[in-house]
């Protein structure tokens, strides 16, 4: 039970990493995951998603505490606990961010992590459906497709949103992100392609990779300062398998802080509250986190949406010989069909907010569609200012952490999402959109003020799961990981999925985390060359 790396977690870019180590052969790899395998049917499915978020086999099923900024509501934080990790339930959407995001981080101190640098590894990952060009790749393990799927309220929203003044884009991930279009998505012929698909799927014949199920990770182990080995417990007895070089945490904004506490590395006044011994005192450990919260507003409709499909035991046969004949149709449905980046304010560089347009609408994916014609226009503000914290639960420290989301504390947050519903609004009213619609069903036109706005979201809104930060990458003596994502004052433990991020990235998360997964192996790689030769 000794290997070269130790990767503990198997999602998004946890996959990566390990994919990638393992391709050489000059190196051992254990992936630690603690869920099971990939083998649910709704998993590969893409519309899936609506029978595995809140599915306690394949999610971890954590909640928030209750939080001020939403009138002290909790909300449910779905994250994978499965092979692929959240890329095994997610909505399938394909989104980089934008250029600036990256730049922000080289400019704060992080070498290497400016947009000319984390390009080459969204396209190294990329085999897009498109073709190859500057911004796409090919030769990649992760397939990104257009939508099989079309309907036409979608269609006049885009064409409204165009009519409201705002221009159509055929790819956000390529030299603009601003405009209105279509999502891109993580799929190949009509079937989800979680990061367990593109990267662990061609390497399961390796003897260099094992993959390691259903075993949960209690403690990183130190000797003095050096990480040498990982804790786990498996069918109920406890094992301890040992790294010759590093050990990689990408258990996610989550789970990789709590383990960081677990293991002596955090705030040690939070660890003496858990009677954790203290290896390293990093106060930062759980802090800096960000979330992408969206307010929902839905639209009757004058004809039928999908709404009307899912809701026919016809429309259901429908689509499901569709899907089983061409895969395609509403079963290759990803989380929204149409997208929009735009700006609140004229005077901003990039745009601040992101639409996700739904032909149907629903209270949450898990709950079913709601029994009228409608779709949704979600709305969310992409670089909050609000961060919160991830702590460990001083009676039960090696179960669910308390998660404070710290929603909308600031004042530019509060007005940033009210001008966004605003904006939704304004689109609305655009034709050939303003025709298909009967009525707005929520908020409804008794929210006319920014108060009254601004209190519907505060007793509305739900999060798009994104958590990012927790973990942050910096140059300051508080920040947690360093740009080569090394843990800051202990040795052999390194950082890499989306709690590294020093700011939440402008859009979806699960693209920038297989990207850091496949940069960190790059720099992995290059670390033990240098050692090599060094001694």
């Amino acid at each position: 039970m000794e290997f070269d790396y130790i990767v503990v977690g198997a999602g998004s870019a946890g996959c990566a990493v390990a994919g990638r180590l393992s391709e050489q052969g000059d190196a051992t790899v254990a992936l630690i995951e603690a869920g099971g395998k990939d083998t649910n049917p709704w998993i590969h499915i893409p519309v899936g998603y609506f029978k595995t978020m809140h599915n306690p086999s394949c999610d971890w099923m954590y909640a928030t505490e209750p939080d001020p900024g939403i009138n002290g509501r909790s909300l449910q934080w779905p994250r994978g606990k499965v092979l692929g990790g959240s890329s095994s339930l997610n909505g399938l959407l394909y989104v980089r961010g934008q250029p600036a995001d990256y730049d922000s981080w080289r400019q704060a101190g992080n070498t290497g992590w400016g947009w000319d640098e984390v390009l080459p590894y969204f396209r190294k990952a990329e085999n897009q459906e498109r073709g190859a060009d500057d911004y796409h790749g090919v030769d990649g393990p992760l397939s990104v497709s257009n939508m099989r799927l079309e309907r036409q309220i979608c269609n006049e929203w885009v064409e409204a949103a165009q009519n409201a003044g705002y221009k159509y884009n055929p790819d956000y991930n390529g030299a603009d992100q601003e405009g209105v279009g279509y999502f891109q998505l993580t799929t190949k012929n009509g079937m989800r392609c979680s990061s367990a698909t593109a990267y662990l799927k061609p390497a399961r014949k390796r003897e260099t990779l094992e993959v390691v199920t259903k075993a949960h990770v209690r403690r990183i182990i130190f000797t003095g300062k050096r990480a040498t080995g990982v804790e786990i417990e498996r069918k109920g007895k406890v094992e301890v398998l040992n790294a010759r070089r590093e050990i990689i945490l990408s258990a996610g904004a989550i789970g990789s802080p709590q383990i960081l506490m677990l293991s002596g590395v955090g705030d040690p006044e939070q660890l003496n509250e858990s009677n954790i011994p203290l290896v390293h005192a990093a106060k930062d450990v759980g802090g800096n986190l960000q979330d992408h919260l969206q307010a929902r507003l839905v639209y009757k409709c004058q004809r039928p949406t999908m709404n009307d499909e899912v809701n026919s035991l016809i429309g259901k046969a429908k689509i499901a010989a569709e899907f089983a004949l061409k895969r395609s149709g509403p079963m290759t449905m990803a989380a929204s069909l149409a997208v929009a980046f735009l700006k609140t304010r004229p005077e901003l560089d990039t745009p601040d907010i992101q639409f996700h347009i739904q032909p149907w609408s629903a209270d949450s994916p898990g709950e079913g569609v709601h029994p009228f014609s409608a779709f949704t226009a979600s709305v969310c503000q992409l670089r909050p200012e609000s961060a919160g914290r991830i702590v460990l639960d001083p009676q039960n420290p090696t179960g669910a952490p308390k998660i404070h989301p710290n929603y909308l504390a600031t004042p530019l947050d509060c007005s940033t999402v009210v001008e966004g519903v605003k904006i939704a609004r304004k689109i609305a009213e655009q034709d050939p959109l303003r025709g298909a619609i009967s009525e707005e069903f929520r908020p409804g036109p008794g929210f006319v003020s920014d108060e009254d706005l601004l209190a519907w979201v505060r007793d509305t809104a739900t999060t798009i799961y994104h958590p990012t930060g927790t973990c942050r990458m910096g140059q300051d003596s508080n920040a947690v990981v360093d740009e080569r994502l090394r843990v800051r004052g202990v040795e052999g433990l390194r950082v890499a999925d989306c709690s590294i991020m020093p700011t939440i990235v402008s859009g979806n998360t699960n693209a920038p985390a297989i990207m850091i997964g496949e940069k960190i192996a790059d720099m992995l790689r290059e670390d033990a060359k240098q050692t090599a030769g060094a001694a």
